[in-house]
């Protein structure tokens, strides 16, 4: 009876008649594991565009990624939505945050030595002009992860401040690099395409994160919390972890496949991949006041322990 009383009073509070939903439940099927998981619908996302079978393992390792992009930012958000926010529970979620990437790190392994080199080299003809650059999850990780001045590019951080519109800043966004040539202006078919489908949406989720972002939330927490060190160290490995060591692994599995050969493959994107990937090029760091001089002179050269980053596999 106490737990009938407690589900009333649940459902009174919308208006709701308990004991109509617990008539329901006479009718009801009982949980399956393939319902809970929707595995039908999940495995039926695997579609290949050739005969290559080693095509089949790139869809589902992006498809992963994917998913673990999602998991970061649901634990983001509940940082960005968490008004009395405590040390603990923000180091908790970081925490969490960052074993994902680890993760994601780890798993470049499937990359490296998962796929045959040749027929790599042949299905991913069939991917231009796509490229994991067009992930608008993980953009959307970097955009609630720090403010929008670490992540522009670093030869026009002088002419962009708070009071810029955000659709100049996304023009100026490091990851434009990539796909655009700033003396004439032009973008590579990756980048149109990408902003085409993602452009305001992204400008809307700029907006939101403009003042919820990791950083910022951070910052606004008060002095004594702020020197709170294993919060501290949470903030560092996260931002060592997403910024220099995952990217080196990217970096490290596509040199594997694309300097495989004897001329250096272009990326399908058509990106020059080598110089935007390295971290030590872009020097995109979310939380650059939680750095000495030195750290971040050294970004992307040597790792934590002072020791230099390998740069081949």
């Amino acid at each position: 009876m106490e737990i009938y009383d407690e589900l009333k009073k649940k459902y009174e509070a919308i208006g709701q008649d308990v004991d109509v939903h617990l008539n329901g439940l006479l009718h009801a099927k009982p949980m399956n594991y393939w319902d809970f998981a929707n595995t039908d619908a999940l495995l039926s996302l695997q579609i290949q565009r050739t005969t290559l079978p080693d095509e089949m393992v790139f869809i589902m390792y992006h498809q992963i990624n994917e998913l673990l992009f999602k998991m970061i930012l649901w634990e983001i958000e509940q940082i960005a939505d968490k008004e009395d926010l405590a040390p603990a529970f923000f180091t908790k979620k970081l925490g969490r945050i960052s074993r994902y990437f680890d993760m994601l790190s780890s798993s470049f392994v499937i990359m490296g030595d998962g796929m045959d080199i040749e027929q790599y080299m042949k299905f991913r003809d069939t991917l231009t002009p796509a490229s994991g650059f067009q992930s608008a999850l993980y953009r959307m990780i970097e955009f609630s992860s720090t403010e929008l001045i670490n992540l522009i590019d670093a030869r026009f951080r002088d002419t962009i401040d708070r009071d810029t519109p955000f659709s100049h800043a996304f023009e100026h966004l490091y990851w434009q690099a990539a796909g655009k040539n700033f003396k004439t202006g032009k973008k590579s078919t990756m980048l149109t395409l990408f902003e085409e489908r993602y452009m305001d949406d992204f400008i809307i989720f700029m907006k939101k994160y403009n003042t919820l972002n990791l950083w910022t939330k951070f910052k606004s927490l008060p002095a004594e919390t702020q020197e709170d060190i294993g919060l501290i160290n949470a903030m560092r490995h996260y931002d060592h972890t997403v910024n220099v060591l995952w990217v080196m692994d990217h970096l490290n599995a596509a040199k594997k496949y694309l300097e495989s050969g004897k001329k250096t493959a272009e990326a399908t994107g058509g990106s020059d991949w080598q110089k935007y990937m390295h971290p030590k090029y872009q020097k995109r760091i979310f939380f650059p006041e939680l750095w000495s001089e030195d750290e971040l002179e050294n970004w992307g050269i040597t790792n934590l322990e002072g020791h230099e980053i390998v740069e081949s596999v």
